[in-house]
């Protein structure tokens, strides 16, 4: 069992800056891949950043530039650092662990972003 717990979510101005974090705790393996998906109302969920346990990383076009994902093996825990906000990253962003060999996905309870003009 795996659980994940998600903060740093909130209001901020366009132009702003916002962290999020994940933290996992439970069986995980050391091969696993994190990252942060997002859904607007109305929209499609959308894979925003993803980070391996190596290390590698991979964004959406739409943040590329702005938002960087880290993490911190020890801790097991995630972050996704959200510069120059625009109001469409408007969205809840939830993170989520994949564990290799695969087994299915954990997610977190989600948290709201809300970037104001």
């Amino acid at each position: 069992q795996v659980h994940l717990v998600e903060s740093g979510g909130g209001l901020v101005q366009a132009g702003g800056s916002l962290r999020l974090s994940c933290a996992a705790s439970g069986s995980i393996f050391s091969n696993n891949q994190m990252g942060w998906y997002r859904q607007a109302p109305g929209k499609q969920r959308e894979l925003v950043a993803v980070i391996t346990s190596g290390g590698s990383t991979n964004y959406a076009d739409s943040v590329k530039g702005r938002f960087t994902i880290s993490r911190d093996n020890a801790k097991n825990t995630v972050y996704l650092q959200m510069n120059s906000l625009k109001v469409e990253d408007t969205a809840v962003y939830s993170c989520y662990l994949r564990t290799y060999p695969y087994t299915g996905d954990s997610w977190g309870q989600g948290t709201q972003v809300t970037v104001s003009s």
